[in-house]
């Protein structure tokens, strides 16, 4: 063993931690083949955890599912191959770290991945199970950081077009010695323009901030004098309009209780902004009654609205 703190040593399955089938008691033949038991597997070495996985395999193959040996063996199997989730996962050391992610996170990702590897891998086509589990491994992690690190949710195909522009905007940025424009990554990539501009805009999604983040404000002389305010307060402003939405919520019912005269000269006062000569004209009325109607009206309105 390359490591002190792994002890693996054969035993028979009547000695393993996990007891057998009962002949007497199930009908079940008991299995009899030699079985290793492994204690802190997770600390095996790779090249212990490869030979010794073969002979878990075959063993695995040999039991029923549900028992308690079977759980035990492919525990093991998890076990001595979470060195394969670490090697990948360091992959993505950086995107970890630049995201604010937390690499134990990725981890357990990752194992969902080395878990559905160990269920499909067949001992009988002699590929290295290495072979088949990084990329079961490495995409379970990929899906990971497509689906669940986006801010705002875009379609799966403007992320991985996310993931292709900033390749080719690293690539042209080498050759031409600075940002390239829409125009060079459509020609770059094969797409037309409107698709990178997609995959532009898409790509602000991909981060966030919330908007009790505090930040300085930029128009002070110096750092120690600039003020710190969250984002709510120095993007956007009130809008005017939720107070007439208020006021108009409030107004309507009143209305509805006007006689047919008083609301259609209203209407034509504030909706056509004739003047009271015109509506008095149009109504054949005088002009003072057309005052004496709108000042009564008004009043009428005001009172109501101050008592809801």
């Amino acid at each position: 063993m390359h490591r002190s703190a792994t002890a693996v040593g054969p035993i028979r399955a009547a000695d393993a931690p996990v007891p057998t089938c009962d002949h007497a008691s199930t009908g079940a033949p008991t299995q009899d083949a030699d079985l290793f038991q492994v204690e802190n597997a997770r600390e095996m070495a790779p090249s212990d955890a490869r030979e010794l996985s073969r002979h878990f395999f075959a063993r695995l193959r040999t039991l029923e599912e549900g028992t308690r040996e079977y759980q035990y063996t492919r525990n093991t199997l998890i076990e001595m191959n979470l060195s394969l989730v670490q090697f990948a996962a360091r992959r993505f050391r950086a995107r970890v770290v630049g995201g604010g992610l937390d690499m134990d996170d990725i981890i357990q990702v990752g194992t969902i991945g080395l878990i559905k590897a160990i269920d499909r891998y067949d001992l009988e086509r002699e590929v290295e199970f290495s072979t088949l589990a990084l990329p079961y491994i490495i995409g379970e992690i990929k899906r990971y950081f497509r689906d669940t690190t986006w801010a705002v949710h875009v379609p799966r195909r403007l992320q991985e077009l996310r993931t292709e522009l900033a390749k080719a905007q690293e690539a042209l940025s080498d050759v031409l010695g600075r940002a390239p424009t829409v125009k060079e990554l459509a020609h770059h990539l094969k797409l037309s323009e409107d698709e990178v501009i997609d995959g532009l805009v898409a790509a602000n999604g991909y981060t966030s901030s919330s908007l009790d983040a505090v930040a300085a404000d930029g128009d002070a002389a110096s750092p120690a004098g600039r003020s710190a305010r969250p984002a709510a307060e120095r993007h956007g402003a009130l809008d005017p309009g939720m107070e007439l939405f208020e006021d108009f919520h409030t107004l309507a019912p009143l209305l509805g209780q006007l006689d047919e005269r008083d609301r259609l000269i209203l209407q034509m006062r504030f909706g056509q902004e004739q003047t009271q000569a015109e509506i008095g004209a149009e109504l054949g009325i005088s002009q003072m009654q057309v005052s004496r109607i709108l000042s009564r009206t008004l009043a009428r309105l005001r009172a109501g609205m101050l008592t809801e």
